[in-house]
């Protein structure tokens, strides 16, 4: 992975057919997607179960882009290994999923991956300064983690204007979850994010039998996207 600014669009298979996750992941890269977000939920530290490490693992073959893991669980530092192993690029984990988030960022790392931070609607901005160093990715939830489908919350605009002054010239992306629609990928992007996560905005209205419409959701993002980012 070559660091870059540039957008990057990451659906989520929260939104995809569960039963056809081989082909649903080749519809949207080859429509556009850049990465592929793959939400993983506990049932404790979310109220919502998702994912583990075997599905991530089966998966891995069919994505050709970036596998992007954001782990929604406590505690997590067990589990960091199994993803890893499953074939994920980026692992992130929220600050407040166990008791040392800077030894679980240097977990991550010691794996080769690439480690994020996810930040909850009610986390202050600051709680990411001092782990910055130890960050490739920093994710921003503009909803409460669990469910998608969820308006996006525009409080968290000013702390996304307020992570990309605190980040400087650091190679660490700013990725947002949650809400995200040709109407507010603006808002994020202008903010200073350069990762977009969306699972009903590209997913709505297609299937593997029509990915037309995926690449066309995709693309009604992307070009929101364009005469925003800073």
């Amino acid at each position: 992975m070559t660091f870059n600014r540039s957008i990057k669009i990451a659906p989520s298979i929260l939104s995809a057919d569960f039963a056809d996750f081989g082909r649903e992941i080749a519809a949207i890269e080859a429509e556009g997607a850049d990465w592929v977000h793959v939400d993983v939920m506990d049932g404790h530290f979310v109220p919502n179960l998702t994912f583990g490490p075997p599905l991530c693992k089966a998966i891995r073959k069919h994505i050709k882009t970036v596998m992007d893991v954001h782990l929604m669980i406590a505690p997590v530092d067990p589990y960091i290994e199994a993803f890893a192993d499953a074939g994920a690029d980026i692992i992130t984990a929220h600050h407040e999923a166990g008791p040392h988030i800077h030894r679980t960022l240097q977990a991550i790392r010691a794996t080769g991956k690439k480690a994020g931070l996810a930040l909850n609607p009610g986390t202050p901005v600051e709680a990411a300064a001092p782990l910055l160093d130890l960050c490739d990715l920093i994710c921003v939830m503009t909803v409460n983690p669990g469910f998608g489908g969820q308006k996006f919350i525009h409080s968290q605009v000013d702390k996304i204007r307020s992570l990309r002054k605190m980040i400087g010239d650091r190679p660490i992306h700013i990725e947002i979850d949650g809400g995200i629609t040709p109407e507010t990928a603006p808002l994020v992007t202008a903010a200073g994010a350069d990762v977009l996560v969306a699972g009903s905005a590209v997913f709505a209205g297609g299937s593997v039998a029509k990915p037309e419409v995926y690449g066309k959701n995709i693309r009604a993002i992307r070009t929101a996207t364009a005469s925003a980012q800073t």
